[in-house]
């Protein structure tokens, strides 16, 4: 069985939103005007590494196929050559390497497979979609010293509660903590 990671950058008022510059919201790219610094590449960089596939909903997968293909590097390159798997019923010939296209009914058939880690991130509607159907093993939240503007918060407005439990806490020089968490 594959371990489904949601990985997100968050506000320390829950946002997710706009991390990286998407168009739309009045902070966008608000991690890089945060503390980030040498050491959270390098997880992100491992991280990467450690995947062996990305799971990504349609805009996530716009933004990611707009910027990767055209960037070099080792990071670059595993991004552009790993297995991608879109939910999605509108995207219908996806044009990055390596993408298929599946339906959310999809993801535990997916999940259920063998392989190793299958990573999620940003894909705010995915990651709402997931925490409801209880399909995540493990959160991981780098959480960034600064409060922006509302935005797409990571965990939606759930029926039932879902018990957490923290698996290992990172803190960096900068203020920014790494929580990860597993269900309970």
């Amino acid at each position: 069985m594959s371990k489904l990671i949601v990985s997100e950058f968050v506000s320390l008022n829950g946002v997710i939103e706009a991390p990286g510059g998407e168009h739309g919201h009045p902070h966008t790219g608000w991690t890089f005007e945060s503390h980030y610094g040498d050491d959270h590449y390098q997880y992100k960089g491992d991280e990467v590494e450690e995947a062996e596939s990305l799971l990504l909903g349609r805009k996530t997968y716009e933004g990611f196929a707009g910027a990767w293909p055209q960037r070099e590097g080792p990071f670059a390159e595993k991004m552009n050559a790993m297995p991608k798997y879109v939910v999605s019923s509108t995207l219908k010939d996806p044009e990055w390497e390596n993408t298929t296209v599946i339906g959310i009914d999809d993801v535990a058939g997916l999940r259920e497979g063998d392989g190793g880690p299958i990573l999620v991130n940003g894909s705010a509607q995915l990651v709402h979609a997931l925490v409801k159907t209880d399909l995540v093993d493990e959160y991981r939240v780098m959480i960034h010293p600064v409060v922006i503007a509302e935005g797409l918060q990571m965990f939606p407005s759930v029926d039932d509660m879902k018990l957490l439990k923290l698996a290992d806490a990172i803190s960096y020089d900068s203020g920014v903590a790494l929580l990860i968490y597993r269900p309970a």
